[in-house]
């Protein structure tokens, strides 16, 4: 099969396992917040972040010795791929992709703070725009009318499936740190697209993201915690355990590192076009799990319903990334 479809196929299944972490992460904070009365959702949001990571750096870490002992009693193995210790290149990589993500994640979070959720969840999707306005600039070539058509049915379909109203936009702190957190996430897919980084251990490299992300974010949770105190009430229930594993094992140790591994496959834009299959998808998730976590944990987090915005909206998004993979393969260098 063409490794390109292969990679296509790869990045949107992502998307569809990452589509759970919001209600997941929804459901964490405000579980945070009712074991630590007085601690703001940028608190708990970051400190989850940091959390999630930490464990995420420290099993990988583990997997990496597993699989140099493992692949040490095959005998014969390349030493490259048996070693624990990255290169300078994949160190290189992983705290690139590291910083940009934690900091786009930490911004994306207090900007709900100050604005509503379907804005947010439009501009940060602004990273289907931003990546081939930067590839047309910095490879002084235009992009090709697939992919502007592409972005505007993307932007298009992220807009009915956020309910945004013009009327209703405006330019605060909220929109922002969006919009700041969105270029991130445009400079981490850039990131990772680099040729330089081609013959990296995935593995490896995604390694140190997690534990860059993570030591980005635990200063800034504890800065933001009333009393340490609150970094252990904040976290301490069966409930919230249970939640975290979900939220650990299927939207963090399983899809970083596909995504890791096969985005470089597929050029920067068609990356993030793919990506923006992910609200469509978080649409779906919310029709039914934020109800299947209440009746769990007891909170009241009702379920979503289907509307024409949520099948109008998916159409477009969805129909934006069929129109590029049937795109033929790009020159190197194109978008």
């Amino acid at each position: 099969m063409n490794p390109r479809l292969i990679a296509s196929i790869v990045l949107i299944a992502t998307c569809a396992l990452w589509a759970f972490s919001f209600p997941l992460l929804k459901s964490i904070e405000q579980l945070g917040r009712r074991n630590a009365p007085g601690s703001s959702s940028l608190f708990v949001s970051t400190l989850l972040v940091a959390m999630r990571f930490s464990f995420a750096a420290a099993l990988f870490l583990v997997g990496l010795w597993m699989r140099k002992a493992w692949q040490g009693r095959r005998g014969g193995a390349d030493r490259h791929a048996t070693r624990v210790r990255p290169t300078a290149l994949e160190w290189k990589q992983g705290l690139g992709i590291g910083v940009f993500g934690s900091l786009g994640l930490i911004l994306q979070m207090d900007g709900l703070a100050y604005t509503d959720g379907s804005i947010s969840a439009f501009l940060t999707q602004g990273y289907a725009v931003l990546i081939p306005i930067w590839v047309t600039v910095t490879g002084r070539r235009p992009p090709g009318w697939p992919v502007v058509g592409a972005c505007m049915l993307v932007g298009f379909g992220a807009a009915l499936l956020a309910g945004v109203r013009p009327d209703h936009l405006h330019l605060g702190r909220g929109e922002l740190e969006t919009l700041v957190g969105s270029v991130l996430f445009a400079g981490q897919i850039l990131w990772l697209e680099r040729p330089e980084f081609s013959a990296n251990d995935s593995v490896r490299a995604t390694t140190v993201m997690f534990g860059a992300m993570a030591a980005t974010a635990w200063p800034l949770a504890l800065g933001l915690a009333g009393e340490l105190q609150d970094t252990v009430r904040a976290a301490a229930s069966a409930d919230i355990a249970g939640l975290f594993v979900l939220l650990l094992v299927g939207c963090t140790l399983l899809t970083f590192p596909l995504a890791n591994h096969w985005q470089p496959k597929v050029t920067a834009t068609q990356a993030g076009l793919l990506y923006c299959t992910e609200p469509v998808f978080t649409s779906v998730v919310c029709l039914f799990v934020p109800g299947w976590i209440s009746r769990a944990t007891g909170l009241e987090y009702p379920d979503e319903s289907i509307h024409a915005r949520l099948v109008l909206g998916g159409a477009c998004i969805l129909a934006a990334n069929v129109w590029i993979l049937l795109r033929p393969p790009p020159r190197p260098g194109a978008a």
